[in-house]
């Protein structure tokens, strides 16, 4: 278990801890928390602070509390994964989706880059870049429709983004090996739009309806992007940010 800090009460950083858990996929729909008993001891804290980071899921929507059982993880079908829990499963498995999800490459072609991607991928008007799409279900259920992009120069570098097989460590951690540069840190951009055609058909719903939209940028040690994605998700989608103290 990592040690508490002070920054935040320690049922707080608890409950993050198993929050994360949850949304890395560790512990799946149905599967049990520990106990509050199991929480103390672990983390040498008092039940009444076990108890509050249960609570504390439990306000959150991610689990349920069943009499004389214990608690548990709910279906949440509704909850999408972010680059940020990913990456954190790939790097403690070696895989990047849980036993319930996968991932179908559904398209991956050399294209001129759009405005917005050349932008992204600091790339010249014109310029051609590698576009991966795939499609993540969970259950067999569509829950996410993404697309990756690439320079051309560094798909030149890591062929196998231009196969429509699946990169088991993710493709992250494949550039890294591929290129030799090294990842440092992700940004997140978050909105909403109405879903187009494709996406209506892939979802299920029936339109007009609107749809989550997360543009992802990953940059390497010297600040250059390494990779553009853009993931989209039903209407019902959620997840959590952070929590942070106000006084």
């Amino acid at each position: 278990m990592p040690e508490l800090e002070q920054s935040l009460p320690k049922y707080l950083q608890i409950a993050a801890y198993i929050r994360d858990q949850i949304l890395r996929g560790d512990l799946g729909a149905g599967d049990e928390v520990p106990s509050e008993r199991q929480i103390a001891a672990h983390w040498d804290v008092s039940r009444p602070t076990a108890t509050k980071a249960l609570e504390a899921l439990r306000t959150q929507g991610l689990v349920e509390s069943r009499r004389g059982s214990g608690t548990y993880v709910l279906d949440l079908y509704g909850l999408h994964r972010r680059a940020r829990e990913r990456y954190q499963r790939a790097s403690q498995t070696g895989r990047i989706y849980p036993p319930t999800e996968r991932a179908e490459i559904v398209a991956s072609e050399l294209v001129t880059a759009p405005a917005h991607v050349a932008e992204a991928l600091t790339l010249p008007d014109g310029a051609r870049a590698l576009r991966r799409q795939r499609i993540v279900f969970r259950d067999d259920r569509p829950v996410e429709i993404s697309v990756s992009w690439y320079a051309e120069a560094v798909a030149e570098r890591a062929p196998l983004l231009k196969d429509r097989a699946r990169i088991r460590e993710g493709t992250v951690a494949y550039l890294e090996g591929a290129t030799n540069r090294r990842a440092r840190h992700g940004h997140d951009r978050v909105s909403a739009r109405l879903a187009d055609e494709d996406e209506l058909e892939v979802f299920g719903l029936a339109g007009p309806a609107a749809v989550l939209v997360v543009r992802h940028t990953v940059y390497d040690m010297d600040e250059r992007p390494m990779e553009f994605a853009e993931a989209v998700y039903p209407p019902d989608a959620w997840t959590f940010e952070e929590t942070y103290m106000i006084h």
